[in-house]
């Protein structure tokens, strides 16, 4: 496919073409107003006006201030310029002034008046909140977050203007950690390592990692969560491990040179503590990328339209922060059958994300967990939308003996040498999870007599605990006998429906 037109390119062919007025929804007004500049210097130097509601116009020099606390009469200095030479009005938070009748009625007429002259409006607003009367006259453009080399143009600007300039290979880290910020907040990290060192340099990742957790966190969409956790920390599913081991190779150089496409993501199935949760922290760790998890009901939001504005803007963060693993924790209630009863906002909700998923080209990989497959729609399951769905299912006899493992040499460490066999025998049909009940319960009875721990402690507690295998038999068998039908495959080799110590 051929690259998006960065935002320089667009506003200069809109400007161009005379669309009348142009929509640009951010909220990074300095780098708004420096693009306008940009395109107005290359456009035989047209004149450019900046107004706000406090400040009044900033331009031409005998009009300074005029306007002020006036929306009305900011557009009629527009229309009252001369056609000799083109102008721009940059029109600051105009959005709040859109519910006026007058204001509104103004802006529709302007609108056709600059069809025949060379002047345009740009609104800068915080979102994309059109007035249904503007929608045909109004342009939008899409001022994405900075990209990795206006972030090294940026970086290289600060440390020359503070005498440091920077070796290529700090550079080039930093502008990576300083994908998906905004352009402000890049520079007051940078101001902050300039007023406690004098300079840019690596000391300043954690500080950068910290800016772009709190930016995630100010959407209220998605949750920047840290991780720990490897691959080696998932007992059994070895298929599955292999298949991921895979798919992290895709994200490199050499796979692009070889024509590989970036991995688009796995959907997880299986009964809880099975380690679909466990595995998506491992797979964001061990691939050394920013794990963002996505409560899908943070989406839904009261008003007609918001929750596709905000799926839209949770993609835009999630694009920006890229590469990155994007978690949809229990997708399966998001997206249930028993949710499609609110007007259609999941269905067009979930429209908008398989969209996304199925023509992403950026480097966010999806891992999406969910317990069953009864409520998930048929469009989700359907091939393309995910590079492969695993079914995570409740581990074999030597699966539970390496998870029990796992678990004491955390717990336990100087009890590795502890005899397993008869506890592991017992605890057929017992999840990942339910096995870590198992042993901290054991622990607490060992504890409590004041000795080091017995394998009798964990056959008590094994008999007091009844595992979910048997108090939802017949949702596991369902999933089961749907995934051994190939529509997904085992994470592990040796599958439970198949085998089982």
């Amino acid at each position: 496919m051929n690259p998006q037109p960065v935002p320089l390119e667009q506003l200069d062919l809109l400007i161009r073409a005379r669309s009348p007025i142009i929509w640009v929804p951010t909220q990074e007004e300095e780098r708004l107003e420096a693009l306008v500049r940009q395109v107005a210097r290359r456009l035989q130097d047209r004149l450019v006006m900046r107004w706000d509601f406090m400040g009044g116009l900033d331009a031409p020099s005998d009009g300074v201030g005029m306007a002020e606390r006036n929306p009305l009469a900011a557009l009629d200095s527009l229309s009252a310029m001369a056609a000799k030479r083109g102008a721009i009005l940059l029109l600051l938070d105009f959005h709040r002034f859109l519910e006026d009748v007058a204001v509104n009625r103004r802006l529709r007429n302007l609108a056709k008046e600059l069809r025949r002259q060379p002047h345009t409006v740009i609104i800068s607003a915080p979102n994309l909140s059109l007035p249904q009367e503007l929608e045909t006259v109004v342009s939008v453009l899409e001022l994405p977050l900075p990209t990795n080399g206006e972030i090294r143009a940026l970086l290289d600007s600060i440390a020359r203007a503070a005498g440091q300039p920077l070796p290529n290979h700090v550079r080039e880290t930093l502008s990576r950690c300083c994908t998906g910020l905004p352009e402000e907040r890049i520079r007051q990290v940078a101001a902050r390592a300039l007023a406690q060192r004098g300079m840019l340099g690596l000391e300043d990742q954690a500080d950068i990692l910290e800016e772009k957790r709190q930016a995630v966190r100010r959407t209220e969409l998605l949750e920047y969560c840290s991780t720990s956790t490897n691959t080696t920390d998932i007992g059994g599913h070895d298929q599955l491990k292999a298949w991921l081991e895979q798919r992290r190779l895709a994200f490199s150089p050499g796979a692009r040179a070889y024509g590989l496409p970036h991995p688009k993501g796995v959907l997880l199935l299986g009964p809880q503590g099975t380690g679909k949760s466990l595995t998506a922290r491992a797979v964001a760790h061990s691939w050394g990328m920013p794990l963002l998890r996505l409560d899908v009901g943070r989406l839904f939001a009261g008003l007609v339209g918001a929750s596709e504005a905000r799926t839209r803007e949770m993609i835009r963060t999630t694009e920006a922060m890229a590469p990155c693993v994007l978690w949809i924790d229990e997708i399966d209630k998001g997206f249930g059958s028993d949710s499609r009863s609110d007007g259609g906002a999941s269905q067009r909700v979930l429209a908008t994300l398989l969209t996304w998923m199925a023509e992403k080209e950026s480097p966010v990989f999806v891992v999406a967990t969910a317990n069953g497959i009864e409520t998930l729609p048929a469009e989700l399951l359907r091939k393309g939308r995910f590079d492969e769905i695993f079914l995570l299912d409740l581990p074999t006899l030597a699966e539970r003996h390496e998870i029990l493992k796992l678990h004491l040499n955390r717990l336990r460490p100087s009890q590795l040498d502890l005899e397993l066999e008869a506890a592991v025998g017992r605890c057929q049909g017992f999840s990942g999870a339910e096995l870590e009940q198992v042993l901290i319960e054991a622990m607490h009875l060992a504890f409590g007599e004041e000795r080091p721990l017995k394998q009798e402690d964990l056959l008590r507690a094994a008999g007091q605990l009844v595992p979910l295998s048997r108090t939802a038999a017949e949702q596991l068998q369902a999933l089961q006998q749907w995934s051994s039908s190939g529509r997904a495959r085992p994470a592990s080799s040796t599958a439970s429906w198949a085998l089982d110590g």
